[in-house]
């Protein structure tokens, strides 16, 4: 994972525990030879509780630029529309659930 940058949705700052749609904060890490954290960026929930919700484009415009110069997210689950407007920015969703520190 050498030179990437990464964003972590975590409630607890030390598991990748949480859905994009809910996330209230990405910690972003640089990973070099180790995973660095770089800093905490508090965003707004893109979900608004309704599984059925329509895709608010611009509340997503918001969060994406919070994430523009990460090139993976790690999340426990995604839905297929801000997943794929992801992967079209260049930013790779993966679905893991777990110890952030067993990331590699």
């Amino acid at each position: 994972m050498a030179g990437l940058r990464i964003a972590i949705v975590s409630t607890d700052g030390a598991n990748v525990n949480d859905h994009f749609g809910m996330a209230k904060r990405f910690l972003v890490y640089d990973c070099n030879d180790e995973m660095t954290l770089v800093e905490e960026r508090p965003t707004e929930s893109l979900s608004v509780g309704d599984p059925d919700h329509t895709f608010d484009a611009e509340k997503f415009g918001r969060i994406a630029a919070l994430l523009k110069d990460c090139s993976k997210i790690y999340v426990t689950q995604i839905g297929e529309v801000p997943a794929s407007k992801l992967e079209e920015l260049g930013i790779e969703p993966v679905i893991y659930e777990g110890p952030i520190a067993d990331i590699v």
